[in-house]
C-alpha cells in the first residue's frame, strides 16, 4: 500500500488542525485499522513526535478544557475508543489570522475520526454520550507548573456546544475558574503551515 492509503487527512478552515479518518478493514470476524503511521502522516505534512499517550474516562456532561501548557506546548492527536464527545481547538497563536476561532468535531467510536490539534491551542471536550473514553498522543510531557486554561464558555471565543440532551455541566474546580481569552497572557507566535 501506497503511503497516505490508509489515512484521509482533511484540513480544517484552522491552519494546522486537521481531522483525520483512517481506513477500515472489516468483515464478520471484526476490523482493523491504524490509528498513527509515521510515515504516512510525515508526508500529509503532519511533521510531529509523539512522546505521552494518555487516557481518560468521563461521563455525560463532563467537559474537560479548554487547556494548553505555557511552555513544553503539547500538540495533540485525539480519538474516542467508546462513546461520542464534541472536541473542540481554539487558536492562541499571536499573529494567526484565526486567532481566537475555533474548530470542533464530533468523535465517536463508530466514524472513528481522529482530531489533530497542534501546539499553540487550547484544546478541550464534551461528553455526549453516557460515557466516553478518550485517548490522546501528545508532543511534549504533561509539565503540572505550566499548566494553563480558557473558559469553556468566552463570549470572545464564543463556541457552539452541542448541548441538546445535556442536563448539567460538570467542570473541574481549576476548569470553572479559567480566564477568558482577553485576560490570558500568551506567548504563542504564528509560524504559518507545517
Amino acid at each position: 500500500m501506497g503511503a497516505l492509503d490508509l489515512f484521509n487527512f482533511m484540513e480544517t478552515k484552522i491552519d494546522g488542525v486537521y481531522i483525520i479518518e483512517p481506513k477500515v478493514f472489516g468483515d464478520n470476524r471484526g476490523y482493523f485499522m491504524e490509528t498513527y503511521n509515521k510515515n504516512d502522516f510525515f508526508e500529509a505534512g503532519l511533521k510531529m513526535e509523539f512522546v505521552q499517550d494518555n487516557e481518560s474516562k468521563s461521563k455525560k456532561g463532563v467537559l474537560r478544557g479548554l487547556h494548553f501548557q505555557t511552555k513544553h506546548t503539547q500538540g495533540k492527536l485525539v480519538r474516542v475508543t467508546k462513546g461520542q464527545v464534541f472536541d473542540v481547538a481554539v487558536d492562541l497563536r499571536k499573529g494567526s489570522a484565526t486567532f481566537g476561532k475555533w474548530e470542533g468535531v464530533i468523535l465517536t467510536d463508530e466514524n472513528k475520526k481522529q482530531f489533530y490539534v497542534p501546539e499553540g491551542f487550547a484544546h478541550g471536550f464534551l461528553v455526549l454520550s453516557d460515557e466516553a473514553v478518550f485517548n490522546y498522543k501528545c508532543t511534549d510531557y504533561y509539565a503540572p507548573e505550566y499548566d494553563s486554561g480558557v473558559l469553556w464558555n468566552d463570549e470572545d471565543i464564543a463556541i457552539e456546544w452541542p448541548l441538546d440532551g445535556i442536563e448539567e455541566i460538570l467542570l473541574s474546580d481549576k476548569d470553572k475558574i479559567q480566564k477568558g481569552l482577553k485576560d490570558l497572557e500568551i506567548s504563542f507566535e504564528y509560524k504559518g503551515s507545517n
